[in-house]
């Protein structure tokens, strides 16, 4: 590929810019390396730091999901992988931005239990990261969907990929219905 050329503008442009700078001075390292260090006795600890009035804000949580829930009828290994992939089929989603804890439990009842109705195997529970990373609605759905209401009803549960919510949303996988 052959380098593109400088219109006789843009040189003499180039030109004035670079006439009116100045090279770096440049630092002069050091020819020989320093000594090793004499051996220091250990530093005595220093008193704890005095609490701050300014609140840290909170780790960012990992999802986690109840053993328990994953323990009966896990699906087997290639779709729980397909599962955390997202490369599972999404067939209906739930976004519970701005409800209240009350509000969305009883919205993602409802929700699960009409998909499994409906047939549906894998839906996509939106439930935002919250401020700062540290989300009421991200830490309680995994629990809620953990009770004995909802854990009849789910499969599998897994963090979504980034381009269906990241940490913000899950996957879930709905067992069959049973006739």
């Amino acid at each position: 590929m052959a380098k593109k050329r400088l219109s006789d503008d843009d040189l003499a442009l180039w030109q004035r810019v670079t006439a009116q700078t100045e090279p770096l001075a440049r630092a002069k390292r050091p020819v020989s390396r320093p000594k090793k260090a004499k051996p220091v006795a250990a530093p005595t600890p220093a008193p704890p730091a005095p609490v701050s009035a300014a609140p840290r804000p909170p780790a960012k949580p990992t999802i986690t999901v109840s053993t328990a829930l994953l323990q009966s009828q896990a699906p087997d290994r290639r779709t729980a992988t397909k599962l955390k992939r997202g490369q599972i089929a999404i067939e209906a989603r739930l976004d519970l931005h701005g409800m209240t804890q009350s509000e969305a439990h009883e919205e993602l009842r409802r929700f699960i239990a009409g998909s499994r109705e409906l047939g549906r195997r894998c839906v996509l529970v939106v439930t935002g990261v919250g401020a700062r990373g540290g989300g009421v609605l991200r830490r309680s759905v995994p629990r809620w969907l953990a009770e004995p209401t909802l854990r009849e009803a789910v499969l599998n549960v897994a963090a979504a990929e980034q381009r269906h919510g990241g940490q913000g949303a899950l996957y879930v996988l709905l067992r069959k219905k049973r006739s």
